[in-house]
């Protein structure tokens, strides 16, 4: 079965039934993050359509300043999220500097739920690195998807020391330093993602489907001299793991285990 780890299905507006045909037609499982709360709300609503969809709720880091004051208000949600994302920093391309002490505040609170839900997180990292990989370790959270990671190698290794899994997407067709990371993650640590249906539109204008994970994972097939068919494999069983001995998870890793026979 296909992964796909990050996707907002939420964003698919007239073509959400296409993207739902195409997740049953090529069975990928989709983690599917929200942004906010009314993304989430919608997630759920989708999520009842297949159960190859799992919902999860995050506050994205550019939406952290609407939040920040309200993490009692949303704290139901959180609990009620079988996963956490997306989440995270952003210094990078929010140039807005007053945000981010709101963008601190607010990951930290969805961390900290995460250790004590026993939850794994789905981070948006860019420009933060080091900061969140400081609060993975200040709360013993061993569950993280690194998405879309782009920043300095010297942190990427010391997350992947550190144990987090990292998506490779649709850049891998684009950028080099995207491709060196993705020829570098540890088999046991490689997860595939596609963050459309914007992911390919920011990159080359087109409108991502859900068939494009496909793509990345003959790109990884290709720079880690694999076939596509090993890799697909590979991500399913590092996904198995990472929903292995999760409570909130079960019915996804049933689904994940009988398809990977």
């Amino acid at each position: 079965m296909l992964i796909d780890a990050h996707v907002h299905l939420d964003r698919y507006g007239d073509l959400l039934d296409e993207a739902l045909n195409e997740i049953e037609d090529k069975q990928i499982f989709t983690v599917a993050t929200a942004m906010d709360l009314p993304s989430y709300f919608e997630l759920q609503k989708i999520g009842e359509r297949s159960k190859l969809v799992l919902p999860t709720f995050g506050i994205h880091p550019r939406r952290a300043a609407e939040y920040a004051d309200r993490l009692p208000e949303i704290s139901r949600h959180i609990e009620s999220s079988p996963a956490l994302g997306e989440i995270g920093l952003d210094f990078h391309w929010v140039k807005d500097t007053s945000t981010y002490p709101a963008q601190r505040k607010v990951l930290e609170y969805f961390i900290a739920a995460a250790r004590e839900q026993k939850k794994f997180v789905n981070l948006h990292t860019k420009g933060g690195e080091r900061e969140v990989l400081d609060l993975l370790e200040k709360y013993d959270v061993k569950y993280a998807i690194i998405h879309w990671y782009s920043g300095p190698m010297d942190i990427f290794h010391a997350m992947v020391q550190y144990g987090c899994f990292f998506t490779i997407g649709v850049e891998v067709h684009f950028s080099d330093h995207i491709k060196s990371i993705a020829k570098t993650v540890p088999d046991h640590l490689l997860l595939t993602e596609t963050d459309n249906p914007g992911g390919l539109k920011w990159l080359n204008g087109e409108v991502g489907m859900p068939r494009a994970i496909e793509k990345v994972v003959n790109a990884l097939a290709e720079l880690r001299q694999s076939t596509p068919e090993e890799i697909e494999s590979l991500v399913q069983s590092t996904f198995i793991r990472l929903v292995a001995n999760d409570p909130w998870l079960q019915s996804a890793y049933a689904l994940l285990s009988r398809s990977n026979l």
